[in-house]
């Protein structure tokens, strides 16, 4: 970005051959400096799914918050300015990490200045008129981005079960010239959606809103394949310790249990319960921790290791 404006891809990135496939969008680290010195802002998009402390951040922030979250961060160089003055769809915590920026803002009380240091954070709310500029040095910014999920959201996602169950028929031939004939069929559709309505479970919708967002997560496997190597030496005294930010959420299904996992769901017995609970509320623990048998609380914390809920914890 430069003065509000997004450079072509082409004044960065260049192409190569790789195993014999071509590619494009390389960045291309010497246009990408040149640019940097010219005044260009770079943006490192989506380091939510890359950097490993936001990675940890966006994940607890989630799993409290209940709504999608993203992290992106911008670089400038002095007096530079990427952005012109633009509002966001989302919320927005600006964290500044390095460096000045002065910002531009206008909300509906009134146009404000405020100047961000290292450390100083600064909320946005939704639709907030901004710009920023870098001062004397190099400045470095994170942005935190709330992408908040609304009731009339929710409502739609629960009356689209009672709208997939009309059928997809299609319109008659002449409606135009007969607009009372499909008014009076769209009446009875609506009627019986109307009718169905009533049965609607509220609860179990809220349910299937939690299943919704605890299953659709992007997965954090910071260390998967380190634990993955781990996983046969692991025994009763092995320490192990809860991922950060990732969800353990759990639905009884009769005989069976569900740990909804942020990014999957995973079903085992529900005599499992207890010891999953005690999962859920330490940071770490030992398998021997467990309120199993040996045996079974073994093959527990290997399986929770595999899905990502555990890490293995090297002794010092």
């Amino acid at each position: 970005m430069r003065q509000g404006e997004v450079l072509p891809e082409s004044a960065y990135t260049r192409g190569a051959t790789i195993t014999g496939r071509a590619l494009t969008g390389l960045v291309d680290g010497r246009k990408a400096v040149e640019e940097f010195r010219n005044g260009a802002t770079v943006v490192f998009q989506g380091l939510h799914r890359s950097f490993p402390p936001l990675v940890e951040l966006i994940a607890e922030l989630e799993t409290e918050l209940g709504h999608p979250c993203q992290a992106n961060a911008y670089l400038t160089p002095p007096g530079s300015q990427g952005f012109g003055v633009h509002s966001d769809t989302h919320d927005v915590f600006v964290l500044q990490t390095a460096g000045r920026k002065q910002w531009e803002l206008h909300p509906p009380e009134g146009e404000e200045h405020p100047l961000l240091e290292p450390g100083h954070v600064m909320y946005l709310p939704t639709g907030t008129p901004h710009a920023a500029r870098a001062q004397d040095t190099v400045s470095l910014h994170v942005t935190i981005g709330i992408n908040q999920l609304t009731w009339r959201g929710l409502v739609q996602r629960a009356l689209a079960s009672l709208a997939n169950e009309v059928p997809d028929d299609h319109l008659p031939a002449g409606y135009l010239d007969d607009p009372q004939t499909l008014a009076h069929q769209i009446g009875r559709h609506l009627s019986d959606i109307a009718d169905r309505l009533r049965d609607i479970d509220p609860a179990r919708e809220a349910e299937r809103e939690v299943r919704r967002f605890l299953t659709s997560r992007p997965p954090r496997l910071e260390g998967a394949l380190v634990d993955g190597l781990a996983v046969a030496d692991l025994d009763d005294d092995t320490l192990l310790r809860r991922r950060p930010g990732a969800p353990c959420v759990l639905v009884d299904r009769g005989e069976q249990l569900e740990v909804l996992l942020g990014d999957r769901t995973l079903t085992v017995p529900a005599r499992l319960r207890e010891a999953l609970e005690v999962v859920r509320s330490h940071d770490r623990l030992r398998p021997r921790d467990l309120p199993l048998d040996e045996q079974s609380r073994v093959v527990l914390a290997r399986r929770l290791v595999r899905e990502g809920l555990l890490r293995t914890v090297p002794e010092q």
